[in-house]
Formats: C-alpha cells, structure tokens, sequence
C-alpha cells in the first residue's frame, strides 16, 4: 500500500494514546477502547464523536497491520529528518551523512520513496503518488422508519423507501450513450491522478480534467447526461432488533449511495420512530410499565386484580395495605430480548378516589373513620 499525505500530518500513536514502541496487543487493546467510547450507536447524533470514532479507526487501520504499521513508521522518520530542497543542507538522518544531498541527484522524489513503498521505482500500482487514485466511497444515506410499539418490542423484518441516486438504467453507470464508450483521459493517461510538486516532496491529486474518473465521456448518455447516475425509489428490506427505542439508528452496511468509479457503496442509517403505546410504556430497553387503578377498599384489603401484558391479562396479587404509587414487578411479561429473555413488567397502584358517593356510601365511610382512631397527620405535629 502506497503511503498516504496524512501519515506525515498525523500522529496515530498519538490518536491511539500509545507509544512509537507499543506491542500490537497494546495497540488493539487501545483500539477496542476508544472504539466502543467513540462508537455511533453509543454517541447517536453525537458529530464529534462520529469523528473521533474515524479518526481512531485510520489510526488503527495503520497501526494494527504490521506491514502499514512498518511503512508508516519509516515515512514519519523521514519526515522528522527533516529533508531539504535543492541548495539547502542535507538529510539529517544517519545514512546519509553531513554534506548535503541535492535532489536533483537523487532523480524524482517518487523513485526514493519508490525504495521502501511499491517496488522499483515506486511506479507501479502500489508506488507512492503515481498509482491510480481509489475510488472514492459512496455517501451515507438515512432514512426514518415509524415503527408500532409492538414491532418495537418483539422485532421485526421490514422495508424502508426512500429516493436516492443509483447507476443509470440507460447506460449501466458507465454515463456515455449506448453504443459508445468513455475514453482515456489525455492528461493523466487514465490513472485519474496528477503529480503536484510541494518543494521536496511529490503528492497526487484527482485529475481536473476527468475529475479522478480516469476517463471522459465523448457522447454522454441521453439519460443521465454523462452523469452514470439517475434518481430513483429504491427500497432496502432491514432487520430491527428487538427492544429498539425511539430515536435508535439501524446501520445498514453497503446499503447507501453508490459511488462513481465503481467505489464501494455507503452505508444506510434507519432512524426508528417508535409510536406511543395507549397503555403501556417503556421503562428501559426491555421492561415496560403501567398504571393499575385499584379500588380503595382493594388497597386496604389486598385483591387479586386483572393486569393487561402485551401477550394477554394476567392475575396480579395486590397486598392488603398496598400505598397509592407502589410498583410492582410481574417477571417475565415485558419487552423481549435479543437472546430469547423477556424484561419484566412493573406495574404502579393508583388508589382511585370516587368523586361521588351515595348516602349509603358516605354514611359508611363516616362509620370507618370514627373506627380507625390512628391519625395519619401525627407526625406533622400541632
């Protein structure tokens, strides 16, 4: 792999928070770290932790193969010996001595770095700024999806629509009209990449002329207008785990915009809108709640009482003594999970008070009161 202009910019093992000399057990271990802190499903709508989270997996991506790692290392202590242009001292690195090396005697930038990167030359495909540019990734995509409460909870298997880009029906992508075919680009010979001097040192850059494609299109297709791409619907069926919340973003890999030159395909974000449920609701991932209105009478007594559960009703034991606000728990009978469990269901007491009594009822009540001689305001004093 050809070494790339960030590697002299950047400091990996500072991104990493590792040393230069770090094993690669140490390096992982770093990665694995950072990587679940950084991670967007656990930052969603985080901006800069999704950079970080990129920033840590170049660095990695680098670091964590032992050939790149070796490359890398090799251009940065290059790059801190501090090369010189034409007429200035030499390079301060040992090797090559006190007395000053002019460029011109060492021939193109390219074929010195050509001696650790690519091979001869460092001309061929895996040479250092020659090589023909990688095509770039296509764009994520996201998209919403509303979703039931219940789908929510068990999960499901579902299609979103959305309106996106894709390879022209017409011309298959290539963007030249039937019958036709693009040409090589003149002035980058079909790499899609041009050399730009920066003093001593050589960098590429994406052909002006083709725009990095590598090729220019003589008689564009009548379709798309050389673009090789169209607007169309385009449906992708996903997988929504169970126990989703309000707000989560499913990632689908390689799902998302397609990308010119035949790059790979982004990734498709579903953001999930969970409806509203009229009785239940989510207490965490997996359990859910309720309300159980409940008799005064039941309260004081203890009643066994009909609760409602996702899969049907079910008896709930509710204690003599029970207080308005009390929760609790039927095990078993909440969301489910991804490995076959379910979360549990708490249900809270409300003591519902009448509004309304009869003679009958009040006479009563009065009775009752004069019975329980125990002042629950005692503790307030006066």
């Amino acid at each position: 792999m050809p070494p790339q202009r960030e590697w002299f910019e950047k400091d990996y093992y500072g991104v990493l928070g590792v040393s230069p000399d770090a094993p690669p057990k140490d390096v992982t271990k770093a990665y694995r770290r950072l990587a679940r802190q950084y991670h967007p499903d656990a930052n969603a709508g985080n901006k800069e932790a999704e950079e970080k989270f990129k920033e840590v997996s170049a660095a990695y991506d680098v670091l964590g193969d032992a050939s790149k790692r070796k490359e890398y290392d090799e251009v940065r202590r290059m790059a801190a010996s501090g090369f010189r242009g034409s007429g200035g001292p030499g390079f301060g690195g040992p090797g090559f001595g006190g007395g000053g090396v002019r460029f011109e005697n060492l021939g193109d930038f390219d074929d010195l770095l050509g001696g650790f990167f690519g091979g001869a030359g460092g001309r061929g495909a895996g040479g250092f700024g020659r090589g023909r540019a990688a095509p770039p990734r296509g764009a994520d995509f996201e998209t919403p999806l509303r979703l039931s409460f219940e789908d929510a909870l068990t999960g499901t298997t579902t299609t979103v629509a959305f309106e996106a880009d894709r390879p022209c029906s017409v011309c298959g992508g290539s963007g030249a009209e039937p019958g036709t075919v693009p040409v090589s680009c003149p002035q980058c010979g079909g790499s899609g990449m041009v050399a730009v001097d920066q003093g001593p040192f050589s960098f590429s850059q994406p052909c002006p002329n083709c725009r990095g494609a590598g090729r220019i299109v003589e008689k564009p297709c009548r379709r798309c207008r050389g673009q090789g791409m169209e607007r169309a619907r385009q449906e992708v069926k996903v997988r929504i785990p169970p126990g989703v919340v309000d707000g989560e973003r499913i990632r689908v890999r390689g799902r998302g915009g397609y990308a010119p030159g035949g790059g790979p395909r982004g990734d498709l974000w579903v953001r999930v809108q969970v409806q509203p449920h009229r009785i239940f609701e989510r207490r965490g991932r997996y359990d859910l709640g309720l309300t159980v209105p409940v008799r005064y009478t039941e309260a004081v007594l203890g009643a066994d009482v009909t609760v409602p559960t996702p899969e049907g009703p079910v008896t709930v034991r509710i204690p003599a003594g029970t207080p308005p606000g009390r929760t609790l728990r039927v095990k078993g009978k909440g969301g489910h999970t991804p490995t076959g469990g379910r979360g549990d269901l708490m249900a809270t007491i409300d003591v519902v008070v009448p509004k309304k009594v009869s003679k009958e009822e009040r006479e009563l009540l009065k009775r009752l009161g004069s019975l329980n001689g125990d002042d629950p305001r005692k503790h307030l004093g006066g």
